[in-house]
């Protein structure tokens, strides 16, 4: 019976260290998962300025002279 608890004993502690992990990797995914919507919502916001204005200028431009 003793042999039963001391396994239980071990095999909880194993469960308790995983789990920590677990939530260690969770909380730097979470972290990161924040930056990365930071800078696409910085990229995009970049973009459309980018994008304003520019395609109308182009299009009556004359083609350049090697064409």
């Amino acid at each position: 019976m003793e042999n039963r608890i001391t396994d239980l004993e071990i095999r909880l502690t194993h469960q308790e260290a995983a789990l920590e992990e677990m939530n260690d990797v969770l909380l730097t995914q979470h972290t990161l998962i924040g930056k990365l919507q930071d800078d696409l919502t910085r990229l995009r916001g970049q973009l459309q300025d980018n994008n304003t204005g520019d395609v109308t200028e182009q299009v009556n431009e004359p083609p350049p002279p090697h064409y």
